[in-house]
């Protein structure tokens, strides 16, 4: 079972990297799943929000407990910078 301290060692960890770019890996159930990279925007004590622009005119905000990282429902990994092609 999770304990309190648990959960916070995982809001600890996802803290640095508010404000940058992160890969969302979400299981919907039924072999369903959901991939998107967007920002890691607010973390809060309970749950943190990706902001994910789908198009210019649609930006979504989805929520996840830490309790689904630690349940592996989510996995959050931070996205590499891109490097300039000066070749």
């Amino acid at each position: 079972m999770a304990t309190e301290n648990t959960l916070l060692k995982i809001k600890k960890s996802i803290e640095p990297y508010v404000g940058k770019k992160v890969r969302i890996k979400a299981n919907r159930g039924r072999k369903k799943t959901f991939e998107k990279e967007g920002i890691l925007e607010k973390v809060y004590p309970s749950i943190f929000v990706v902001r994910v622009e789908e198009s210019p005119e649609l930006v979504r905000r989805i929520s996840y407990s830490y309790s689904d990282i630690l349940t592996e429902t989510v996995q959050l990994t931070l996205c590499q910078k891109e490097k300039s092609a000066s070749n």
